[in-house]
């Protein structure tokens, strides 16, 4: 069964603040008084049991709930963590009508909490964890999976500079930047060698696909990063884009198609599944119903399941060094590190079926 569970919570529910990332309540209490429309204490903190990289908590008063989302404390990354550029991006697609939580403001001053943050509302609704949808009908596996590729249509659809995104990343040589990004993270985690990553970091620079527009990438557009209504196929809100930037569609569709690759013994799989029994859309529906929003499809599916496997397999290398240097915002992160080698092996795989 599915559960209802708030907005930018990885799994259910809260639990008291992680020692390492204790806030100053006073401190935080007076700014959202100074910057949070309609704002009234007192305040209560909670962290949600989620969020492998910034820390996120549940701000309740008696009239109203927020959420917070901050940078860890410690050192960290080169460009990892950003959550102004979350606020800005939700900022402005909410000003678009296009299903953000609503945010309040940005703090910038490390002085008030140790570390920039910001404050948005807490979204209710749905979040589904098993993309084969347990408890449901098929009509309505159906239509959640539809809304699910409507809504990333409707992303892509914008014109960043349209929507005062213009600056929100480089234009141009997307998927060569991404894969130079991602080798640079996972060398700055490196613990031990694994050879399908240094197979696969030779490999994509030198097999770049065709490249497509620029639009705004979600980064990690999945089931699981969506709240839905209680009783419909409504998308309410587009979490966590921690990940997001312009760049080519294709990388956000072909990642979501990820999932259909996956076996289905896992809970983010559908490879195996009977997929007309569960009334979930084929590959192939999906990708004939984004092209016909978008009119964009995917050139060599091998080649972007690859590149979304060794991005997947940079960015657990990635909670593998937090885990190594005291950093890592959740007690999952361990399981997330392990997963380094499955995940570049299942790329490597791919990568020899587009041509390696």
């Amino acid at each position: 069964m599915t559960e209802t569970l708030d907005a930018q919570s990885a799994f259910s529910g809260t639990r008291d603040v992680d020692p390492r990332y204790q806030l100053n309540e006073a401190a935080l209490d007076a700014w959202m008084a100074e910057n949070v429309a309609g704002y009234a204490g007192p305040l209560t903190v909670r962290q949600f049991k989620g969020g492998q990289s910034n820390p996120t908590y549940e701000l309740t008063t008696p009239t109203a709930a927020y959420v917070l989302r901050r940078k860890p404390p410690g050192v960290l990354l080169p460009s990892a963590h950003a959550v102004d550029r979350e606020f800005q991006v939700i900022s402005a697609l909410a000003a678009q009508g296009f299903p953000v939580a609503r945010s309040y403001a940005l703090c910038t001053d490390d002085a008030v909490i140790g570390s920039m943050f910001y404050v948005m509302d807490k979204v209710e609704g749905r979040i589904f964890w098993d993309l084969k949808l347990p408890g449901l009908t098929p009509p309505e596996r159906r239509a959640i999976y539809e809304a699910q590729t409507d809504t990333l249509a409707a992303l892509h659809a914008f014109d960043p500079d349209a929507i005062g995104l213009a600056d929100y990343g480089k234009a141009g040589n997307y998927f060569a930047r991404q894969v130079g990004r991602w080798t640079k993270q996972y060398r700055a985690s490196e613990i031990e060698p694994i050879a399908s990553m240094d197979r696969l970091i030779a490999f994509l620079p030198e097999s770049l696909p065709p490249e497509g527009p620029s639009r705004i990438v979600h980064g990690d557009f999945r089931l699981d990063n969506m709240i839905l209504a209680p009783d419909r196929a409504e998308v309410r809100a587009v979490l966590d884009w921690e990940l997001s930037t312009l760049g080519d569609p294709m990388a956000d569709f072909s990642y979501l198609l990820i999932g259909w690759a996956i076996p289905a013994s896992l809970r983010n799989g559908l490879a195996g599944a009977d997929l007309e029994a569960l009334g979930i859309p084929s590959v192939e529906e999906t990708v004939e119903r984004y092209a016909a929003r978008t009119g964009l499809k995917p050139a060599n599916l091998d080649w972007l399941y690859a590149y979304n496997l060794f991005r997947l397999s940079a960015i657990c290398q990635g909670i593998a060094g937090r885990v190594r240097d005291g950093t890592a915002a959740s007690a999952h992160a361990r399981t997330m590190a392990a997963q380094v080698g499955a995940l570049s092996d299942a790329a490597w795989g791919f990568a020899k079926k587009a041509g390696a």
